[in-house]
C-alpha cells in the first residue's frame, strides 16, 4: 500500500478553474413556457397564442420566451405572462422540464413549464397581441413545438392537485351553490360525479358554511348558498388527505 508523503498536497484534484470548467460545458438555451387554465362558463380553457415562428406559422403556442443569463426561473416565468398578458397577480407553480432533444426545430431547447389556475372573470387581459386568448382544453389539438405535451402533462398535474388542496374555491364566487361545486370539479376532472356522493363526501369534510340563504333569479331549482371555511381549512390542513372521487 502506498503511503501519502508529506510533499503531496490534500485535494491536488480538484478542479480549480469554475469559469474555465463551465465553458468547456455544452451550449443548451433554456427556456420557460407557462400553461395557464381558466374556469369560465362551466369550462376549462387555456391561454394560448400564436406561434411567431414561420415553421409554426398559424400554429397555437403556449407564452413562453428565452431565460436571461441574470435570471432565476421563476422570474423569467412572471416576466413572460407580464409581457405577454398585462397580469402580474397570478401565481404559478412549476411543473418539471421538457427536454427531448427535438421539442424544437432549431436544435436543442429545454423548457421549464409552469401552471396556474384562475378564474377567467377575475383577471382581465391587457394585451392580445398575436391572437392571444382563451381556448378550451378540451378542443385544443395541434400545437406548436411539444406544447400540446405541455398542455396535457400540466392538466394532469392540475387534476391530481385540486384534489389535494382546495385550491378550486378560489375559482367560485364568494357564495356559492354545491351545483356550482360540482360544475367545478367536473369540468377541472373532466368527469361526471354523482350529486349525492359529491354532497356527501364535502359534507364530510365539514368545511363549508351554511349561510342561511338561496340562490337568487336562476333557470333552476334554488339552491343553499354555501362559504368556504378558509380559517379552518389553515387550521387543518396538516391533517387534510385530499378528496377523493
Amino acid at each position: 500500500m502506498k503511503r501519502k508523503t508529506a510533499a503531496e498536497k490534500p485535494h491536488e484534484h480538484l478542479i480549480k478553474d469554475a469559469k474555465k470548467l463551465v465553458l468547456e460545458y455544452p451550449k443548451v438555451p433554456l427556456t420557460v413556457d407557462c400553461a395557464i387554465f381558466g374556469f369560465e362558463e362551466n369550462k376549462l380553457k387555456v391561454l394560448v397564442i400564436k406561434s411567431d415562428l414561420e415553421y409554426y406559422k398559424g400554429h397555437y403556442s403556449l407564452l413562453g420566451d428565452i431565460v436571461k443569463d441574470n435570471e432565476e426561473l421563476d422570474d423569467a416565468a412572471y416576466r413572460v405572462l407580464k409581457e405577454r398578458t398585462g397580469m402580474n397577480d397570478v401565481f404559478l407553480d412549476q411543473v418539471r422540464a421538457f427536454s427531448h432533444p427535438d421539442r424544437h426545430p432549431g436544435g436543442r431547447v429545454i423548457t421549464v413549464a409552469y401552471c396556474s389556475l384562475l378564474n377567467i372573470n377575475h383577471h382581465q387581459l391587457k394585451i392580445h397581441d398575436n391572437d392571444l386568448n382563451w381556448h378550451s382544453v378540451s378542443t385544443l389539438k395541434d400545437m406548436a413545438f411539444d406544447h400540446k405535451e405541455i398542455v396535457d402533462e400540466c392538466y394532469s398535474w392540475l387534476q391530481k392537485r385540486i384534489q389535494e388542496h382546495p385550491l378550486g374555491f378560489n375559482l367560485l364566487p364568494e357564495k356559492f351553490s354545491l351545483r356550482e361545486l360540482q360544475n367545478l370539479y367536473e369540468a377541472i376532472l373532466a368527469v361526471s360525479l354523482d350529486r349525492r356522493n359529491f354532497r356527501k363526501k364535502f359534507a364530510s369534510m365539514d368545511l363549508l358554511i351554511d349561510i342561511n340563504e338561496m340562490e337568487q333569479d336562476v333557470p333552476h331549482r334554488p339552491g343553499k348558498l354555501y362559504k368556504f371555511n378558509f380559517e379552518k381549512y389553515e387550521k387543518s390542513k396538516r391533517k387534510w388527505i385530499g378528496i377523493d372521487f
